[in-house]
């Protein structure tokens, strides 16, 4: 496994990050585990999970299992750089205060977190949206206290724009508070918005970027491949499938010719982005984690990445100057 930097930190994280959103209905507590312990023998040290997921059906659920496994042997917890979020309703939604970046709310969750985690601290706690009812200076406030009593290391954050970014970089720095260390953001080849204005934020920041999402739903997986010979997907993803036919012919056709997987091929390609320190993974078999693990391992030729390009092409220029003169 191959390590990098966490943005402007001096933590070491691995190349690709082991993301917990299919643990526990998708993938069977039991599963999930042997993911784990086998990501862990492939020197994955990046896990990532969240207090809540939009639309999951149980609050905190990645969080126990990740919490249970803890517990069964301390020296897991040692080797892990644990992420988790704050931000979305954890209850019913009955409550006022029950969501947010309120200080109130980040403390309550932060507790909760740790309860369910069976730890004393996170690594990097995420802001998983942009809160516009909470002024940065109660929000970083909130995190010093959580800093100063060793319950957090470092704070992140996820689907912000990029001046957002800004915004938080700015309040934080006028309290000489570190501030965001790292952007979850969804990039891939199918979707490269970010390119434009959140990632030239991020780098001139010193944000790791982690992308969410990196094989775009599962189209670049081998869709295509999967759809011809009749195996069974989503309405969603058949009608994916037929309006990007003409690329997914191209791009499973590289993949072929260059002997690595697709779903390989579309994490190689962000891992050679110079803004990204991980992809995140949410393999739901520990096949899918043995080959998205071997995605460090593939080199792409300039000629390889000019042709991705061509068949998912992006902005080409940060803004403004990918729609000025």
């Amino acid at each position: 496994m191959d390590y990098t930097y966490l943005g402007r930190t001096g933590l070491k994280v691995s190349r690709v990050c082991l993301g917990t959103m299919n643990f526990g209905k998708v993938a069977p507590e039991d599963d999930a585990v042997k993911i784990m312990d086998r990501a862990l023998e492939l020197g994955i040290n990046f896990f990532d999970t969240a207090n809540t997921y939009p639309g999951a059906d149980c609050k905190g659920r990645t969080e126990e299992i990740l919490g249970r496994w803890f517990a069964q042997d301390k020296g897991r917890r040692q080797r892990v750089v644990l992420c988790t979020k704050v931000y979305s309703e954890t209850q019913d939604g009955s409550w006022p205060n029950t969501g947010r970046l309120s200080a109130y709310h980040i403390r309550q969750a932060c507790e909760d977190s740790l309860r369910r985690l069976q730890t004393d601290h996170i690594d990097l706690y995420q802001f998983h949206h942009i809160d516009r009812f909470t002024p940065w200076e109660e929000i970083w406030q909130a995190a010093e206290v959580l800093v100063q009593q060793g319950k957090v290391i470092y704070f992140g954050s996820s689907i912000f724009a990029g001046w957002h970014i800004v915004q938080a970089q700015e309040a934080a720095f006028a309290r000489s508070f570190v501030g965001l260390v790292s952007e979850q953001c969804k990039y891939s080849l199918t979707t490269r918005q970010p390119e434009m204005e959140l990632l030239p934020a991020c780098e001139d920041y010193g944000l790791g970027v982690i992308p969410w999402s990196p094989l775009g739903g599962g189209l670049l997986g081998g869709a295509l491949q999967k759809h011809t010979e009749g195996r069974r997907s989503s309405e969603g993803m058949a009608r994916q499938v037929e309006a990007h036919r003409n690329q997914l012919e191209r791009y499973e056709k590289l993949a072929g010719d260059i002997h690595v997987p697709p779903g390989r091929l579309a994490l190689a390609w962000l891992e050679h982005q110079e803004a990204v320190t991980a992809p995140i993974i949410g393999p739901r078999t520990l096949e899918q984690l043995e080959d998205a693990a071997a995605s460090v391992e593939v080199e792409l030729d300039d000629t390889t990445l000019n042709t991705l390009d061509q068949i998912w092409p992006g902005p080409g220029k940060p803004a403004p100057e990918c729609w000025a003169w």
